[in-house]
């Protein structure tokens, strides 16, 4: 089958689909569901995928989903869509918006939604699953429905967790990412694309007492405090000018009375970076910092900060030739002014990339797709706004319009990549 028939297939397939695959995209924003918790999602993915007649194992890393369709000899191309939603409180308006809640483990609730757009990535993959069940091709597809991208757990999970006791490995690899630029744009551009990335816990014991009476306690919330300032000369007195490095503190616990001085403080924080020796300047800063400030609070030896690491992964890194051809294929649907091959790296963060496991040498094409209305984000501009929201803010609107086109590109993605006769 050559290409020209391919896109007549794919267009043919998505535009019959696209009523369904709104639905299924309404669906999941409005029941958004929080990293290693994608149970609603993760089955249905699986039943979705199950009837287009994918071998399909469930409970990989705990959510995880691995799905294969295997149509005779040819390469293996294994294509990731990540399944996870945020804490945070959307604020849309949209009439499908979510109003999710979850009770956390202390007891206390918070809100969950879609702002980073992976209701999309499943209805991409779901969309382009039906392509692959219906056209000619020969090879080996393997679909991923990973669970905790936003906890940069997810992948690694899934590795440990038997992903490749079941799939193959593949010979390339495709993942697919909303962006906040107008709908019909995509970014494929090779080498170093997006940082490294850990996420860290640190706890200040204190003494706790009467906050009337702070000369008989050791304030942890005091200590935290200054350690937030602190961190931040790590990257202005530590860091070279040249290199990149983010450190942000994203949570800030402490207490629940007004009088009360407590025992402890906790921080959560990330980390952002693409060289490793500046990983290690960032961590080893954290770590004096933090000591630093509890020893001269007086803390003893036994009640010095503990620091908890939690998910993180290596910078993501495409593959030129892989993403290039990638590209070509996309420029001539979407016209190659559409396509965009030249941008800096961000630093942003993904995990997708740990999806390889022992098989670092699989090439990857990690895409950027644009889901805002083109007049939104015209507007935006003219007021001077680089997007007209970014991801995680509560106002992320993914454009219907972006659906069926998202699910265009990674069928024609994967069809490129599949022996096609």
């Amino acid at each position: 089958m050559t290409r020209h028939e391919h896109r007549r297939d794919v267009e043919r397939i998505v535009a019959a689909e696209t009523p369904r695959l709104i639905e299924v995209f309404k669906d999941l924003h409005r029941n958004p569901e929080l990293g290693f918790a994608e149970i609603r999602t993760a089955g249905i993915v699986a039943q979705a995928l199950t009837d287009l007649g994918f071998t399909v194992t469930t409970g990989i890393g705990g959510t995880g989903v691995v799905a294969i369709l295997e149509r005779g000899p040819g390469p293996v191309v294994m294509y990731r869509a990540d399944m996870d939603a945020l804490a945070v409180r959307e604020t849309s308006g949209l009439d499908y918006a979510s109003t999710v809640r979850v009770t956390n483990d202390d007891g206390s609730q918070s809100p969950v939604g879609h702002v980073c757009g992976h209701d999309a990535h499943v209805t991409w993959m779901l969309g382009m699953a039906k392509v692959l069940a219906e056209t000619a091709w020969s090879g080996t597809a393997v679909l991923i429905g990973q669970p905790a991208e936003e906890l940069i757990s997810g992948a690694r999970a899934m590795v440990d967790g038997g992903l490749y006791a079941v799939a193959p490995q593949p010979d390339s690899f495709v993942a697919m990412h909303t962006a906040p630029v107008p709908v019909g744009m995509v970014a494929a551009v090779g080498g170093e694309r997006m940082a490294g990335t850990d996420q860290l816990e640190i706890v200040f014991h204190g003494i706790g007492g009467h906050g009337s009476l702070p000369q008989l306690a050791k304030d942890p919330v005091l200590m935290a405090a200054q350690a937030v300032v602190a961190f931040q000369s790590i990257i202005s007195r530590s860091i070279a000018p040249h290199e990149s490095a983010v450190l942000t503190v994203g949570s800030v616990q402490a207490g629940a009375s007004y009088n009360v001085i407590p025992d402890r403080a906790r921080l959560l924080a990330n980390l952002r970076w693409f060289n490793p020796q500046v990983r290690e300047q960032l961590l080893s800063g954290i770590r004096a910092i933090s000591e630093g400030i509890a020893r001269g609070a007086g803390m003893p030896d036994e009640l010095m900060p503990v620091i908890t690491m939690g998910g993180g992964s290596t910078p993501l890194v495409n593959d030129a030739a892989l993403t290039a051809r990638v590209a070509a294929t996309l420029g001539g649907v979407l016209g190659e002014q559409n396509v965009i091959t030249d941008l800096p790296a961000i630093t942003g963060s993904e995990d997708c990339h740990l999806l390889k496991g022992p098989h670092r040498d699989v090439p990857l094409a990690y895409l950027l797709v644009g889901v805002a209305d083109p007049q939104v984000y015209a507007d935006a501009a003219a007021q001077g706004k680089l997007f007209p929201y970014s991801p995680h803010s509560p106002d992320y609107v993914v454009d219907l319009a972006a659906i069926p086109l998202g699910a265009r590109i990674a069928a024609l993605a994967m069809l490129e990549l599949l022996a096609t006769g």
